[in-house]
């Protein structure tokens, strides 16, 4: 009866061990922490960085839609690194032993300082710390990566940012993915056709802020001869000095385009029916821009 009664007790207890969640190998042992906001709820998706003494990433992923995340580590020292969105990087220290649990319990993030936005007055995108990428299927499978290497743009920053305007023109012929054959093609009428739409327009004066330092920048671009209402999805980066001092914002973005919205639909097939290009395209921005006056 009493080893019954003990069997029992001890069933339950592995039932209820925070290790029953893991199955960890005898060197090993368990890493958590539940990840909260100022007000004590959770950040469901924070990013979480484990890294060994050498600064080595271990493992890395995201909290669950409870900010709690628990991972299997071999035993010994190790950094932890934090963040979301709107919210300032934690980083500590742990020491994870064997078959055992590091639990660093309830961490709390402090909802960071949003960086300085730039003063109201005309600016333009400085092409050289500048780039627009994009990235397209490739026959199903690979991926292109190609760039426009003639661009210019304004941006008139107004007395709220959200009255802003910007204007960026974008030379269709300097297409360039590293394949003359293939750039040439894509300059053709199959695709640009850069002979009747020598440039890619986009004009905006929709800044709408998301948070933090997420921005939508809503606007119409024109591409190969029809226009159509284009998000950019932004993250402002700040302010920062130039070599000659000047004041410099800094920011990223991206979008989706479909070339089917643009008429750009060629559709060469491979004797498999797969097509050359695929139907949509992923668009990187990385813009600098520099006071005028």
């Amino acid at each position: 009866m009493f080893g019954r009664r003990l069997g029992n007790r001890t069933s339950r207890a592995q039932r209820t061990s925070p290790l029953a969640a893991l199955r960890t190998p005898p060197s090993a042992g368990v890493l958590s922490c539940r990840v909260l906001d100022p007000v004590n709820e959770p950040v469901p998706h924070a990013e979480f960085a484990v890294s060994d003494g050498m600064g080595r990433k271990v493992v890395s992923g995201e909290t669950d839609p409870y900010g709690a995340f628990m991972t299997a580590v071999p035993a010994g020292e190790y950094r932890l690194a934090v963040s979301a969105e709107g919210y300032a990087p934690y980083r500590a220290s742990a020491t994870v032993t064997e078959n055992a649990l590091a639990s660093l319990g309830d961490v709390t993030l402090q909802v960071a300082r949003p960086p300085a936005l730039p003063e109201a007055g005309d600016w333009q995108v400085e092409p050289t710390h500048s780039s627009i990428a994009f990235t397209a299927r490739h026959i199903g499978l690979a991926r292109i990566h190609g760039r426009f290497n003639s661009f210019a743009g304004a941006v008139r920053i107004g007395e709220q940012m959200e009255s802003s305007a910007m204007h960026v023109v974008i030379d269709a012929g300097s297409i360039d993915t590293n394949v003359r054959m293939r750039d040439d093609h894509l300059r053709s009428a199959d695709f640009l056709d850069v002979e009747r739409f020598p440039t890619l327009e986009f004009y905006s004066e929709r800044f709408a802020h998301r948070g933090g330092n997420r921005w939508a920048v809503t606007g119409a671009l024109s591409l190969h001869g029809v226009t159509r209402t284009v998000t950019l999805d932004a993250e402002y980066l700040g302010l920062g000095n130039g070599m000659e001092g000047e004041v410099r914002a800094a920011c990223r973005a991206t979008t989706e385009l479909h070339r089917d919205d643009f008429t750009v639909s060629w559709q060469t097939m491979l004797a498999r029916g797969i097509a050359v290009v695929g139907p949509s395209i992923r668009i990187e921005l990385d813009v600098q821009i520099v006071r005028q006056g």
